[in-house]
C-alpha cells in the first residue's frame, strides 16, 4: 500500500496498487505550477486511488484557453493528486510519505519544452511530447 498525504497533512490519499514508474513532466506549466524544473508524478487508474481524509480542502484551478487544471490543498497549498483523464489520476511523488522504496524514474515527458538550464541526469526514457500521444502543447 502506498500513503500519502499534502504538507500539513489536511488532505490524505492512498493508493492500493503497487506503482513504480516516475513520470517527470519538464513542460514549462508544470515548471510554473511547481516554481522548479517540473514535477514527478506517479500515474494510477482510478479505481486504485482512494483520498482518506480532507476532500473539503481541495480545491481546483483551471488555467484559462487550456485543458491543464490543477488541485491544491486550500490549507497548506500543496498540490494534490488530480485527474489525469477520465480514467486515471496523477499523483504528485512528493507527496508520498510510505512505499516509495521501489520508485524509479522512468519516463521524461515534454523534453522539447524544458527549460535550458534544465539536465536530465538519470536513463529515464525522454519523450520530446506526453509519454505515447503526438500531443504538441507547451
Amino acid at each position: 500500500m502506498i500513503k500519502g498525504a499534502c504538507n500539513c497533512n489536511a488532505v490524505q490519499f492512498e493508493i492500493t496498487r503497487d506503482v513504480k514508474d516516475i513520470y517527470m513532466c519538464h513542460c514549462s506549466i508544470c515548471r510554473k505550477a511547481t516554481g522548479t524544473n517540473g514535477i514527478g508524478v506517479l500515474v494510477v487508474v482510478n479505481a486504485d486511488f482512494k483520498w482518506q481524509s480532507g476532500s473539503e480542502h481541495i480545491s481546483t484551478w483551471k488555467k484559462p484557453n487550456s485543458d491543464w487544471q490543477t488541485w491544491f490543498c486550500t490549507v497548506c497549498g500543496s498540490k494534490l493528486p488530480g485527474d489525469n483523464d477520465s480514467e486515471r489520476k496523477f499523483i504528485p511523488v512528493g507527496l508520498i510519505t510510505q512505499g516509495a522504496e521501489q520508485f524509479k524514474v522512468r519516463h521524461h515527458i515534454w523534453v522539447n519544452s524544458k527549460a535550458s538550464w534544465d539536465e536530465i541526469g538519470d536513463d529515464g526514457l525522454q519523450h520530446p511530447h506526453a509519454y505515447g500521444t503526438a500531443n504538441t502543447h507547451d
